[in-house]
């Protein structure tokens, strides 16, 4: 229906006079005229109609609920008293002529007599974090429910200010000297819109939120479980606001729109303090701001909770036990990388130790660890911060990405020198990493007589325990995804996501998919001979070292994740 009156010649008018007029109950011409009479008076056209005479009060419910397929309702059959408050203020009811008749889960139901007012939906979605659904109700009644109901809008935030919204988030952070006038940045709304979110996301288990603006809307994101999920769509309004309150409270320049910024912030939630990182990126249409969760907590689950099987947990505990020598982390971003650093580095972290790490930026905070940030502009290099740590008389070392030749040179020669040193590479497999540092450059030599393993990883979603059912793929399905014919002989059941309140589409949290490498003095031949990167897979598969495929097959006969899933993150 919308579509059909969207395509009328009556765009000009607004939304109910196009389906008056479609409907036969108006005229264009006496539409135009209601249109430019409530603009005039400035009062809604709803109210101009009724006033005129032109439709009743009855006669434009019924139409409308005809119209737009939507529920009518007599407010006569309803109590005053007995429709809730406190959910949206008195103003906002007022303002856009609405009644709130109930909220069921995340929907909000409300009577109004223009469900045509877009404006209107989304400052109560704004404000409620609720999705309304219309409910047409006569003008005449609604109007005198409103006029006994005041309008105070002392209530506008009830809500959303019980409970966890007992802090205040700027209260360990503090405001730059350059910071805008409080009355535009301290936005009471804005202020505790963004403290939902966080919440929300801290909450939803989310790893990453993301504000977007749009040409003619703005959303908010949360990445949970590696998914982008849209949770709301705010007022394109807010955009400046809710980016200068986020700049403020994590230390950054709010005059500065054209260039991107980091930065840093801290929330107390309940008995402990979360850690934010803040990203901002200058778009066509604002700034988009992306708010990384960081939880130190991740880092110190031990090596158990990460997903190792037994034997790869071995391999990887035992060369990070060495005195000296290189261990690569290797994967896409969002991997888990970081944290599978950081793992090792608490395992090792003992007070006659010293570790080291230069990464961009720090991500964790563990103490006993010099933790030291990369920043470009002064001069902070990644090379630069290596240099510096082989004066500091280090034990261990971590790098956070080994990006260009003089990095990999440094590092590899700090391996060759007495020191255990960890890093990150962007590859997709293990073999491939080898390669990837001959292609930056590297002598062979160099990295056959530095490296001693490396570890690539992928994250794939974790069946929900509560609601998994059991799967029944066709035979060849599983030996396509690499199950060979004796590992299909019914001992086993695979799972299948189902979906309940206690999970996200039948899956709730990560596991990782790993394959560790070890590099034999097979491998080292092979990397000499300047080997391709087919080779020393080969090689690592008949040394019985799993690829990320198989490995994510054991974690299918586990029970712990789908095929579907395994296939997605491995598909390379």
């Amino acid at each position: 229906m919308a579509d059909t009156l969207a395509e009328t010649p009556h765009s000009a008018l607004s939304g109910v006079a196009r389906v008056l007029v479609h409907a036969g109950k108006l005229t264009e011409k006496a539409a135009e005229g209601l249109v430019r009479s409530a603009s005039e008076k400035k009062i809604s056209f709803v109210a101009a109609l009724i006033k005129a005479g032109a439709v009743s009060a009855a006669d434009l419910a019924h139409t409308l609920s005809t119209a737009l397929a939507l529920p009518l309702l007599d407010l006569n059959a309803i109590e005053p008293q007995k429709l809730p408050r406190s959910i949206i203020d008195g103003k906002l009811s007022s303002q856009y002529q609405v009644v709130v008749l109930g909220k069921r889960g995340g929907r909000l139901f409300i009577g109004g007599a223009d469900p045509t007012d877009q404006e209107a939906v989304e400052r109560i979605k704004f404000a409620t974090q609720l999705t309304p659904e219309w409910v047409i109700v006569e003008h005449d009644k609604l109007s005198k429910i409103l006029e006994g109901s005041g309008t105070s809008a002392s209530e506008t935030f009830e809500a959303m200010s019980s409970g966890d919204f007992e802090f205040d988030v700027t209260e360990e952070v503090g405001a730059p000297e350059s910071a805008e006038p409080a009355a535009e940045v301290e936005d009471a709304p804005v202020v505790r819109f963004l403290q939902k979110m966080l919440i929300d996301a801290i909450n939803a288990r989310a790893s990453d939120l993301h504000f977007e603006p749009y040409e003619y809307h703005y959303r908010v994101r949360f990445r949970i479980d590696g998914e982008l999920r849209e949770i709301t769509q705010p007022p394109i309004a807010i955009k400046d606001k809710l980016s200068s309150r986020i700049k403020v409270i994590s230390r950054l320049d709010i005059a500065e729109k054209r260039v991107p910024q980091d930065g840093r912030m801290k929330l107390k939630f309940g008995s402990k303090s979360i850690d934010f990182r803040v990203s901002t990126l200058p778009t066509l249409f604002g700034e988009k701001i992306v708010i990384r969760i960081l939880d130190a907590s991740s880092a110190k689950l031990g090596i158990e909770a990460l997903g190792y099987e037994k034997i790869e947990r071995d391999r990887l505990l035992q060369c990070i036990q060495r005195p000296y020598g290189m261990v690569l982390v290797t994967g896409p971003t969002g991997s888990g990388k970081t944290v599978s650093l950081y793992t090792c580095l608490n395992i090792l972290n003992q007070p006659g130790v010293n570790i080291s790490t230069v990464e961009d930026p720090a991500e964790i905070n563990l103490p006993g660890i010099n933790q030291v940030n990369v920043n470009d502009k002064a001069g902070m290099t990644f090379a630069v911060a290596l240099k510096s740590f082989l004066r500091q008389d280090p034990d261990i070392i971590m790098v956070g990405e080994i990006r260009d030749l003089e990095t990999a040179d440094i590092a590899i020669k700090a391996a060759q020198t007495g020191h255990m040193v960890m890093s990150t590479l962007h590859t997709n497999d293990a073999p491939t990493t080898l390669t990837r540092m001959l292609n930056m450059g590297v002598a062979p030599f160099n990295i056959a007589s530095s490296v001693l393993l490396i570890t690539a990883q992928r994250l794939a979603r974790k069946l929900c325990e509560s609601c998994k059912a059991p799967a029944d793929y066709p035979r060849e399905a599983m030996r396509k995804a690499g199950f060979d014919e004796s590992d299909l002989n019914g001992s086993w059941k695979p799972f299948r996501a189902v979906g309940c309140s206690a999970c996200s589409n039948g899956y709730r949290g990560r596991v990782g998919i790993y394959q560790v490498m070890p590099i034999t003095e097979e491998i080292q031949r092979i990397i000499l001979a300047e080997g391709t990167a087919m080779d020393i897979a080969e090689q690592a598969q008949r040394e019985g070292v799993r690829n990320l495929r198989q490995s994510g097959l054991i974690k299918v006969r586990a029970g712990v994740t789908t095929l579907e899933e395994v296939i997605a993150v491995t598909n390379d």
